[in-house]
């Protein structure tokens, strides 16, 4: 098992704390000696999960707020409630997110619920933790992607796949969204001299309650976890640990992709290979653009270093 290196003195922000990838990641970071703040969207669940860590970690410093990613204003609003505490935030773990529900559902701000939940929401609260962030002395973004960026395009005709929707093209789009967002952050923070480390992990096929649960929304017959699949699987300890490196390791590589090495779905971690889609060089630039417009990032979200590089479409495409 990978040994997650000392992260006594960091705080850690990881959504989608309270079950799989993101439980198993909050509870290792924990145990490295971090504090950890569960960014969750049912807070019942956050406490229950946050009550069965603490049992595993005695003494694990965990927080609890709300966050739902498919609603712009509840991103605002976790974000502007973290900068009000004034604490400093070492790391964000953007690992939250949902996949292949069976119809497409539009989320309240009017976008298909997995780019939102998996990209937009983010994106918007990335940045918006951006200034906090980079007051750090070794801040990092992490964000968990999936290996169906391997098939994955970015439809700027339809982003929100009003016309024919497939939930697997979809969320292959979310998650090669991410992996664009990874490699833009990484290029403005090296153009920029931030000191920021941009990352991103996939965690391969790995046994958690993602595949059903999104798969289940608006079905009034709710699907079981399949028993028994063809293809090489893991538990979740193992599957999280692309994550744990590409948010702790002080091996981990500016605008690196990391998963597991034996056929990119089971084992231990390895650098990933990018999707060819995701090796355009201006694709990267042209969704950040986009992505700031649609969340409403405005000129006055600044970097918070004092100059005015602004995340706004202007800035995104130049």
């Amino acid at each position: 098992m990978y040994t997650v290196p000392d992260q006594t003195g960091r705080h850690i922000v990881v959504t989608g704390a309270n079950s799989g990838t993101g439980k198993e990641a909050t509870a290792r970071l924990a145990a490295a000696g971090a504090r950890v703040t569960m960014a969750v969207r049912s807070l019942d669940k956050g406490e229950a999960a946050r009550a069965e860590l603490l049992t595993r970690v005695p003494g694990a410093d965990l927080r609890l707020r709300r966050i739902d990613l498919a609603d712009l204003a509840s991103v605002r609003t976790f974000a502007e409630g973290m900068l009000a505490d004034g604490e400093q935030i070492d790391t964000l773990v953007n690992n939250a997110g949902v996949m292949i529900p069976p119809a497409r559902i539009e989320t309240v701000d009017g976008y298909e619920l997995q780019f939102q939940s998996n990209f937009l929401g983010p994106f918007l609260l990335t940045n918006l933790l951006l200034p906090r962030l980079l007051q750090s002395t070794a801040p990092r973004v992490a964000t968990m992607s999936s290996g169906a960026a391997d098939i994955g395009s970015i439809h700027f005709g339809d982003l929100q796949f009003r016309g024919r929707y497939s939930a697997v093209r979809a969320y292959a789009q979310s998650k090669l969204a991410d992996l664009l967002m990874t490699l833009r952050l990484a290029e403005l923070s090296e153009a920029n001299g931030w000191g920021l480390l941009s990352t991103a992990a996939h965690p391969g096929y790995t046994r958690t309650n993602l595949q059903t649960a999104g798969r289940n929304l608006g079905r009034e017959k709710q699907l079981q976890p399949a028993s028994r699949t063809l293809l090489p699987s893991q538990g979740v300890e193992q599957g999280a640990e692309p994550l744990l490196f590409a948010a702790a390791d002080p091996a981990a590589v500016q605008g690196a992709y990391y998963g597991p090495s034996t056929m990119a779905l089971v084992g231990p971690t390895h650098r990933a290979r990018l999707p060819r889609s995701a090796r355009g060089r201006d694709l990267p630039a042209s969704l950040w653009a986009v992505a700031a417009e649609l969340t409403g990032l405005t000129d006055g979200e600044t970097t918070g270093t004092g100059t005015q590089t602004t995340f706004g479409s202007a800035a995104a495409s130049k």
